[in-house]
Parts: C-alpha cells; sequence; structure tokens
C-alpha cells in the first residue's frame, strides 16, 4: 500500500490560496501579566480599594504625627460625626453619578427639606410626625422632576440640575424668609426634629444617631446595588443606556427612580442636619453638593457611570473628615486642606482614568 501524500493537492482553484496559509491553531494570550497589571485589574474590579488605601493610610501618618491626640476613640468619633452628612448627601449622589448623570442640587434639596419640617411645625403647627413626612416628601418631588426632565425630556443633567439648584434655593429663601428657628425652639416644641443628634456613648467612642443612619444607609444602599436587579440595572445604565435598553431595562424610569430615590436620601439627610446643627437654618449646608461631589470622586466612582462603589464614597468622605482634623490638630493653615483635598481629587481622576484602560 502507498503511503499517503502529506499535503494533498488543492481540487478547486479556490482552494490554492490556502496553501500557504498558516496551520496553527487560535491561541488567547495567556502571558503572565505584570504587577501593575495586576494591580490595575484588582483595583477595576474592587473600585473601593483604593479609597480604603489612602484612609488606611491617612489615619497612619496624622496617628504617627499626632500621637493619642489623633489617635483615640473620640478623636475617630468625632471624624464620623463631621461627614455624616457630606456621606448622606454623598449616597444621594453616588446613584446619580453611577448613572453617569450629576446633580448639583442635592444641597439645595437637604436644606429645603429641612426648612419645610421645621416651619410646618412651628407656622403651620403640624404635628411633627407629619412634618417630616412632608419633608420627604418635597425631597422625593424635587428628585422626581430632575429625573423626569433628564428622562423624559432628554435634558442634560448637569443644566437640569443647575437650574434645580437655583430654584431650590431660592425657594427655600423665599418660603422661610430667611428665618431660623432656635434649637431652644425645637428641644421645647418637636425634639423629635433633633434625634439624629442625639448620641451612643461607648467609652470614649462618641456615635450620634446620624453617624449610625449613615453607616446603616451606606450598607443597605451597598447591597440594594450589588444584590438586587434593581442595582445592576442602575450600572447597566451608567455603562451603556443604549444597551440596557436592548437587553430589557426600561432606561426611562431607571432614571426616574434614581433621581426620586436621591431627593428622598436628600430629605433624611435634611432631617439628620437639624440634629446636626440643633437648628433649622436655611443657610446651612450651602457646600453640600460640592462635598458630596469629592466624596464620591475621591472614593473612585466613575464620573463617567457605570463603575463604582457606595463604600468607596463612605471611604472618601472619611478621608475629607481626616484630613481636614489631622490638620487642624496639626495647625496649620487651613486652606492646605483645601489644597491636599483638590491635588486628592485630580489624583483620583487620574487613576480611574488609568485603571478604566482595563475595560477599553
Amino acid at each position: 500500500m502507498s503511503e499517503p501524500t502529506a499535503v494533498s493537492q488543492p481540487a478547486q482553484e479556490f482552494e490554492k490560496v490556502l496553501s500557504d496559509s498558516s496551520r496553527q491553531l487560535a491561541s488567547f494570550d495567556t502571558d503572565d501579566k505584570t504587577a501593575i497589571q495586576k494591580l490595575q485589574h484588582f483595583l477595576h474590579s474592587h473600585p473601593a480599594g483604593v479609597p480604603l488605601i489612602v484612609l488606611l493610610l491617612s489615619i497612619i501618618i496624622f496617628g504617627s504625627i499626632l500621637g493619642t491626640k489623633f489617635f483615640s476613640a473620640f478623636s475617630l468619633t468625632l471624624i464620623l460625626q463631621q461627614v455624616a452628612i457630606t456621606g448622606i448627601v454623598g449616597a444621594a449622589q453616588t446613584l446619580v453619578i453611577l448613572t453617569a448623570g450629576i446633580d448639583l442640587s442635592v444641597g439645595a434639596i437637604m436644606v429645603l427639606s429641612s426648612v419645610v419640617m421645621g416651619q410646618f411645625v412651628f407656622r403651620l403647627g403640624l404635628p411633627v410626625e407629619i412634618a417630616i413626612l412632608c419633608g420627604f416628601a418635597v425631597g422625593a418631588l424635587c428628585g422626581f422632576i430632575n429625573g423626569w426632565l433628564v428622562a423624559r425630556m432628554k435634558l442634560p443633567p448637569f443644566i437640569v440640575t443647575l437650574g434645580m439648584w437655583q430654584i431650590v434655593l431660592a425657594s427655600n429663601f423665599l418660603y422661610s424668609a430667611n428665618e431660623t428657628i432656635r434649637a431652644q425652639d425645637i428641644s421645647a416644641t418637636a425634639p423629635l426634629l433633633q434625634i439624629f443628634g442625639a448620641n451612643i456613648r461607648i467609652g470614649n467612642a462618641v456615635f450620634t444617631y446620624g453617624v449610625i443612619a449613615m453607616v446603616l444607609l451606606s450598607i443597605g444602599l451597598w447591597y440594594v446595588l450589588n444584590k438586587t436587579a434593581w442595582g445592576r440595572h442602575v450600572y447597566a445604565v451608567g455603562d451603556d443606556p443604549d444597551a440596557a435598553e436592548l437587553a430589557g431595562v426600561n432606561v426611562k424610569k431607571m432614571l426616574m427612580s434614581v433621581y426620586t430615590l436621591s431627593g428622598l436620601i436628600c430629605a433624611l439627610a435634611g432631617w439628620a442636619l437639624i440634629g446636626r446643627i440643633g437648628s433649622v437654618s436655611p443657610t446651612a449646608g450651602q457646600f453640600a453638593n460640592i462635598e458630596s461631589i469629592t466624596a464620591v470622586v475621591i472614593g473612585g466612582i466613575s464620573l463617567f457611570g457605570g463603575r463604582g462603589s457606595i463604600l468607596g464614597m463612605l471611604f472618601g468622605a472619611l478621608i475629607v473628615g481626616v484630613f481636614q482634623l489631622g490638620l487642624r490638630l496639626i495647625g496649620t493653615d487651613p486652606q492646605w486642606t483645601y489644597l491636599l483635598i483638590g491635588v486628592l481629587i485630580i489624583a483620583a481622576v487620574a487613576i480611574d482614568q488609568w485603571i478604566r484602560k482595563v475595560a477599553g
């Protein structure tokens, strides 16, 4: 029997082009990644990793410089008290930014909700429980209007919320007549409004109910965003709304629900704000929108949407609190705090761009 030929001759003309073609099987790149690439992939899959590392390093550095003056139960829980409002408002901002939007009106909605709660008790004579519910209704309504304009009217979130910020801010001053309700009057008539200012002491550690609310809210939103279909849809809409629409996600309804929930959380922040400062002031929390965006950006949440963690935002808020308290105890000029936080913001965006190259 004759040996078979190694390569058979092409039977047809079009097969001749295959004679000299490569016969190697397709293979995937399985080369070991460098340490930098492994770090890049790790941070891409764990977006809260960077702010957590920065937070721990900040605590260690200030603790080594100041000793027990900084590194004590009282000082560390004081940081939590200082960032409680920023953390709650930051949670509202996080939801919006995860959908590739931004909400410049969160601070104004927070203050208007607190003013409504106070004024409805002292001006209209409503029971405090009803007044608080009215404050939440106002927050939800403002958020719903934002969501409707963004989702239904297709207006840019930046423009919508910038306009809402001005409208709510003006409404706040017009309705309150720039009147502050004193802490003594609230304590005597409606102490429930100040509930988030009450505290629990464990040794030298002092935890206010506002801090507990911030932590529980962050944990609850982490679960919703990571373990429920609604949360996965939030990330999907932020990553690619067209693809999410094709996958069966009602993008318009999702956006409206996100902005409405954001408004409700801002109302919670307004209630907590009354407890924090003791009074109802229409001028309080004027920089809450900027502080919330700062916490979100430093927390590793992408401004382009679709990537980030609510825990990262919490770590970002704590980083700001650590720098503020640490530099104040050292005795430096307060402007150094703003300078270093500005550096952190730019560094956080640069790191986010570097991490996003993995997805690209």
